[in-house]
């Protein structure tokens, strides 16, 4: 029935194993994607929608290095928004509002599309191994396939457990079953595993529901995409979402209900995301506050269904309609389905190296919400890296990592490797110390040649990327070198609220004044002229700006990356034995032998690692 020897066999088709089955095979390895159901590839779990603070900067992260989440957000987008444009240009993330459908079809028709990939419809209930290698799986129908590499993505399926009030039941996503086996498995080969939650809210009847009460939430007037690639275009129109409010009826309703929530029952015992909160945790928590938003979003251009996006609970159903009929445009909406709560398996992630491979078993890869991660963006970027190492592994080539200093994934990965999680991670902005570097805008300059490097992204992205990027360092060079006349200039500064000049300015430090854009040039000839002539794009003019405007910042963090990153070239011997350096305090040792560092630089992000530890360690190695 199958390949002989799979080179990757990737466990699970959501956005983990579909990034990372499509990663492998793209890469030329024979790969095998084993899911529960063929019809929930690509299956947006909880909210209809890509992207978001942070999470924008990943999906164009993985598009630059040639994963397809940003290329099926943009063909099943609804509509489209750069949030915190009020702010600088390192926290503009792009975020879609997506047809849920829609989403999942493109997915599968992409990876239906992709050499060197074959699927099948069973569950994966154990693992098979020689020594410490992973060398197959078992399924559900006792079927054994062998393989030189296994990607795990089980998502919320491992032992999951869904609650809705007192009542809970076995599931790993509304209507369909939970997944048993690989954690007793791998507890039997010395892993260690936990408990996590996540939920979500109801879905109701958007016919049911008066929008008119509501405030209306548009998409950008002029929307962009997330993908780089022409395969795509920004929408040409698009579909509102609403905001409306709860209130303290809202709130005393749902309060009835606690006593039979497991959440203050003791029913559920893990630890939920911190910045994604039910919202009975909300008002429980956040008690003074009388309302709470909810934004009321479309699941597709045809269907009435509705998400209802901050109201996540998994209180009794009946208290959960009576208190979303309180909700202003809420009185006479109608369930599609309530929300609930899913308890689920995960692996701390600090048994993982860089690459996402498993420390104690060759072979063995985990992605996703196995390694303690929410959202469908953090996902995909685990599953395009752990699908690239996975290539990588099993022809002998080198290991495929991002740094901090390189990418969100790169933070992303660090983080869940060097401190671990113990409540679901979620990414943002404010996780980067690098963020200027790390913009939205420069994600494919940043790691398109690094993707082109190992085979991954085409040439025709390589190509595109090299001519957008010249065209800016142009665009750059001409700002910096012409002039620009005080009769010219000063009706610009007039308009803009900016002090006038009396001497002839280099249009560049014009730009770089706090309330000046480049839309202000955009009437001035020569620049006209210049665009025009060399057909600049507005993703041209835009990234010329931002390296106008913020070239102090960006030069000024690049060296603070640079002076840290020579940190990243003391290596750590791969069985150096902590116990024997007596200097280091105790918790240091314990956490260095446990995590077991590669780099210096690495060692310096682990919690309860001093200063003095890592001053220790350098002596040690004669640094």
């Amino acid at each position: 029935m199958f390949h002989d020897v799979y080179d990757v066999i990737v466990v699970g088709g959501g956005h983990a194993g579909a990034e990372a089955a499509a990663a492998a095979a793209n890469l030329g390895s024979k790969t095998l994607l084993v899911t529960m159901n063929l019809q929930n590839i690509g299956q947006m779990s909880c909210n209809p929608a890509m992207g978001g603070i942070a999470k924008g900067q990943i999906v164009r992260e993985i598009d630059a290095l040639g994963g397809y989440s940003g290329i099926v957000s943009d063909k099943t987008a609804i509509q489209f928004k750069m949030l915190n444009r009020s702010k600088g240009p390192a926290m503009w993330s792009p975020r879609v509002q997506s047809d849920r459908m829609l989403f999942a079809a493109a997915w599968r028709n992409m990876l239906e599309q992709t050499p060197n990939l074959d699927f099948y419809q069973d569950m994966v209930t154990d693992l098979l191994f020689d020594g410490h290698t992973i060398v197959g799986v078992r399924t559900t129908l006792g079927i054994e396939i062998k393989t030189r590499s296994v990607v795990l993505t089980s998502g919320t399926f491992l032992n999951g457990l869904i609650h809705i009030g007192e009542k809970q039941f076995g599931g790993g996503r509304a209507g369909e079953s939970a997944s048993f086996g690989i954690t007793e498995r791998l507890i039997e080969r010395g892993f260690e595993s936990g408990r996590m939650k996540t939920g979500t809210p109801p879905r109701v009847d958007g016919r049911s529901l008066d929008f008119t009460k509501m405030i209306e939430q548009p998409g950008d007037v002029a929307p962009s995409k997330f993908s780089y690639a022409s395969q795509t275009t920004p929408l040409t129109h698009q579909r509102s979402c609403h905001m409306t409010y709860t209130s303290p009826t809202v709130h005393d309703l749902l309060r009835e209900g606690f006593d039979r929530s497991p959440m203050f029952n003791g029913r559920i015992k893990s630890i939920g995301p911190r910045y994604c909160p039910s919202v009975e945790d909300k008002i429980n928590r956040f008690a003074e506050k009388e309302r709470h938003q909810i934004f009321v979003e479309p699941e597709g251009w045809d269907t009435v269904e509705v998400y209802v996006n901050g109201f996540s609970t998994s209180l009794p159903e009946e208290i959960q309609f009576k208190a979303l009929r309180a909700v202003v445009g809420f009185e006479n909406a109608k369930f599609f389905r309530p929300g609930y709560a899913i308890e689920y398996d995960y692996f701390p992630p600090t048994q993982l190296k860089h690459t996402l491979e498993t420390k104690t078993i060759k072979g063995l890869f985990f992605a996703g919400q196995i390694n303690g991660t929410t959202g469908y963006e953090e996902a995909a970027s685990q599953g395009i890296m752990a699908g690239i190492n996975a290539h990588q592994r099993i022809h002998e080539k080198e290991p495929f990592t991002l740094s901090r200093d390189e990418a969100y994934i790169g933070v992303l990965i660090d983080d869940l490797i060097t401190k671990g999680t113990e409540e679901p991670y979620r990414m943002f902005t404010s996780r980067a110390e690098y963020r200027t570097l790390l913009r939205q805008d420069n994600a494919d300059t940043r790691l398109t040649p690094k993707s082109h490097k190992i085979g991954l992204a085409s040439d025709e992205r390589l190509k595109q990327m090299e001519q957008q990027s010249d065209k800016a360092h142009r665009l750059i060079s001409f700002f910096n070198k012409t002039s620009i006349r005080p009769e010219d200039v000063n009706p610009m500064l007039e308009n803009n609220a900016s002090a006038p000049v009396k001497q002839s300015l280099k249009m560049g430090k014009v730009l770089s004044r706090p309330n000046m854009t480049m839309n202000d040039f955009l009437s001035h000839k020569p620049v006209v002229d210049f665009v025009t002539k060399h057909e600049m794009d507005t993703t041209v003019l835009e990234q010329a700006e931002i390296q106008i405007k913020y070239a102090g910042y960006i030069a000024k963090e690049k060296a603070q990356a640079d002076k840290l990153t020579q940190l990243d070239y003391v290596q750590i011997p791969k069985e150096f034995d902590y116990e024997k350096v007596k200097s280091l305090s105790i918790e240091a040792r314990q956490k260095l032998a446990k995590i077991k560092p590669v780099t210096i630089a690495q060692a310096s992000r682990i919690s309860g690692v001093s200063p003095s530890d890592l001053s220790v360690l350098l002596v040690y190695m004669g640094r």
